[in-house]
């Protein structure tokens, strides 16, 4: 069965987490994708973190499965002349360099475009073009500046950064869409283009509902769905809401018996409005069904602590899971708190390809997450990560060249 992508040739120049993410995924759909690196040295990540000496780290494993290694030293003349040619036989270039750096390297703009003028040269960058756009940035930097920390935690702490990569990799999701979008585009214009994912400009993308709510509060002064509602203050920026849910359905994250011992002996329970009479008859509440302090979801938001408090007592006399298997029989939305070694052992994880293991010649068997996007036309294969410089003789005799011609620019340092 072919892939989505079949016969999209990738350059990557990606490192550590945002491009690699991007360009990882494309490589799920099809596309062949050739990532550049430096003789010797290699990606960064292929050494950080590392839990077995001397062998690629779970790091840089599983954010390069199904791409080819080659290493090129671009500032050696001959190496330059071997990325031109890459050039002028790929569809995209993909690079999270520093600001500035691929033009210092000599591949301004318009040199790729004298080289392949149908070529997409795609970007992550810390931002976009203003104040801070020569600025570099990292995961918690971007999840500061584009909203998230801000709005993340509760009211009497301090902001607190997201476990969720939605810096890196969600820049990375958001990158692979617009080479996507842009390679469609070619197929009407016949040229390539610049596409910019800016790590602020993604994160803030993920947190609009904030944004909805910094435009409500400026015109209402109060925000009846956060928990500081109707004791607590709002000043003039969203508040940080805990664990409220951020949308019309008000949730709480619930203690499950066990929590004494087991950190993750939670449940999020959301109380929705067509099932409240539901909800009540499970908690022992039916009176609230009909009480008109609770029958309504707006009489209920002056009470939501005191609501979640009572559902809190009947949730710990159950483990996550008992709650979990009767709310569902009266579709009462609720979710466990799942630790990763949970996510880890999950079976049906397993069996959508959503975790995958993956057997690699130097570090063994390992877990990793799979392709979260499925076609059914086009099904996705998990393939080990190269070890440096795996494909550099393979990719090489594709462009053209000769074992003895390989052989020289080896000798010459440029490969």
């Amino acid at each position: 069965m072919s892939k989505a992508l079949d016969g999209v040739r990738i350059l990557d120049f990606t490192h550590v987490q945002s491009g690699p993410t991007c360009t990882q995924l494309l490589a799920w759909f099809g596309a062949d994708v050739i990532k550049v690196e430096r003789a010797g040295a290699g990606d960064i990540t292929r050494e950080q973190l590392r839990d077995i000496p001397d062998v690629d780290s779970l790091y840089f494993t599983m954010l390069n499965h199904n791409k080819r290694s080659v290493t090129i030293d671009t500032k050696n003349p001959e190496g330059k002349q071997v990325l031109e040619a890459l050039i002028q036989k790929c569809d995209v270039l993909v690079e999270n360099f520093a600001p500035g750096a691929l033009d210092r390297m000599g591949f301004t703009w318009e040199r790729i475009q004298e080289l392949n003028p149908r070529m997409i040269v795609a970007s992550v960058k810390g931002f976009g073009p203003g104040p801070y756009e020569d600025c570099k940035v990292y995961e918690n930097v971007a999840q500061c500046a584009g909203g998230a920390a801000s709005t993340t935690g509760f009211d009497d702490g301090p902001p607190v950064v997201s476990g969720a990569q939605i810096g890196d990799s969600g820049t990375g999701l958001h990158l692979a869409l617009g080479i996507v979008t842009a390679l469609y585009q070619r197929t009407q214009t016949g040229r390539g283009q610049k596409v910019l994912a800016a790590m602020q400009d993604g994160v803030l993308n993920l947190c609009r509902v904030k944004l909805r709510d910094q435009q409500r509060l400026e015109r209402t002064g109060t925000m009846k769905e956060y928990p500081q509602y109707p004791n607590g203050t709002f000043g003039e920026a969203v508040p940080r809401a805990g664990n409220a849910s951020g949308g019309g359905q008000p949730g709480w994250i619930l203690k499950c018996k066990g929590w004494e011992t087991d950190p993750n002996a939670y449940i999020y329970f959301i109380t929705q409005a067509p099932v409240w009479a539901k909800i009540c008859n499970v908690i022992g509440k039916e009176e609230w069904a009909t009480d008109p302090n609770y029958a309504t979801p707006a009489a209920r938001l002056p009470h939501l602590k005191d609501i979640f408090a009572e559902i809190e007592r009947w949730t710990m006399t159950k483990t996550k899971f008992e709650a979990m298997q009767i709310l569902n029989k009266y579709n009462i939305p609720c979710g466990p708190i799942l630790s990763m070694k949970e996510i880890a052992e999950e079976p049906s994880l397993r069996k959508t390809g959503t975790i995958v293991e993956v057997d690699h010649p130097t570090r063994g068997k390992y877990l990793t997450v799979g392709n979260p996007i499925k076609l059914s036309d086009s099904p996705t294969e998990v393939k080990r990560s190269p070890l440096l410089g795996e494909h550099t003789d393979e990719v090489m005799t594709e462009l053209g060249y000769s074992p003895e011609q390989i052989s020289a620019l080896r000798t010459a340092g440029a490969i």
